[in-house]
């Protein structure tokens, strides 16, 4: 199926998704806020420059979109244009943020990872669901968690 979009078009819509402050990362920076921690923001200088991180706890959190990430979720379709593209930027996404994780656990940061289905759509998490799972994660000792929709 072609696109409904001219060329242009398209380019201005992609230029315009973002890559951090999102929607998502908002949510869960104003509930940890919230509730008393406080932590830094994209730090360049960890691998895969995660979107929350905990100094103290040393605890890096990631907030995936379920596009961009190729999450196995309702959210996550490859497009029909262009799909040998999509498939490729999306596994190498894939990639880059599993070699982000395990470089963080091999520095002794413990890792979080929250998807966009947990914030969106028929199977979100509650707010409040979400964000206790994410304080036990940060007072425990668990290494890796993930938080995904309901499916």
């Amino acid at each position: 199926m072609a696109d409904v979009h001219s060329p242009e078009q398209r380019s201005f819509n992609m230029s315009r998704v973002r890559g951090s402050d999102t929607k998502p990362e908002l949510i869960i920076r104003r509930g940890l806020h919230a509730r008393g921690l406080r932590f830094r923001l994209h730090r360049r200088d960890l691998p895969g420059c995660p979107d929350i991180v905990l100094p103290t706890k040393k605890v890096a959190l990631f907030v995936h979109g379920c596009f961009w990430h190729g999450h196995d979720c309702r959210l996550f379709k490859t497009p029909a244009t262009r799909p040998d593209f999509w498939r490729g930027k999306i596994a190498a996404n894939r990639l880059r943020d599993t070699a982000a994780v395990e470089a963080l656990g091999g520095l002794g940061w413990r890792v979080g990872i929250v998807w966009e289905c947990a914030l969106r759509n028929a199977g979100r998490l509650s707010p409040e669901n979400l964000l206790d799972q994410l304080i036990d994660f940060i007072a425990g000792s668990e290494l890796l968690i993930e938080i995904r929709g309901g499916q």
